[in-house]
């Protein structure tokens, strides 16, 4: 998913607990499901930024090379301002686009139809 393109908010806003447990019925689960979204939307963002970083990666220890990289500063101040992963994920997750499921209630259901 492009992160950049995302219309989740850039700072924190109040919400309804109970518009967000609808989905599954519980507070504490819906919680957990954004929170593992929030998860992997960090370690997706930390992975692309640590490769365009490498790649204005210096192995030299010239000072001025640091200081003129222009570049590399624009494009960490530009993940900077994205929203946090939590919004992020809050945000899909009030959209409906995060698919999850619970293993115990699926096995539950298998076991009262049979």
């Amino acid at each position: 998913m492009d992160y950049k393109k995302t219309n989740a908010e850039a700072s924190t806003i109040t919400r309804n607990m109970m518009e967000l447990s609808e989905q599954t019925g519980n507070v504490y689960e819906s919680i957990v499901v954004i929170a593992k979204r929030a998860n992997q939307i960090s370690a997706e963002i930390k992975d692309e930024l640590s490769r365009k970083l490498q790649e204005f990666a210096s192995y030299s220890d010239n000072l001025e090379e640091v200081f003129e990289n222009r570049e590399q500063i624009e494009i960490s101040k530009f993940y900077e301002r994205l929203p946090k992963p939590t919004l992020i994920a809050t945000k899909e997750y009030e959209d409906k686009k995060v698919y999850f499921r619970n293993p115990l209630k699926d096995d539950s259901m298998k076991a009262t139809k049979e």
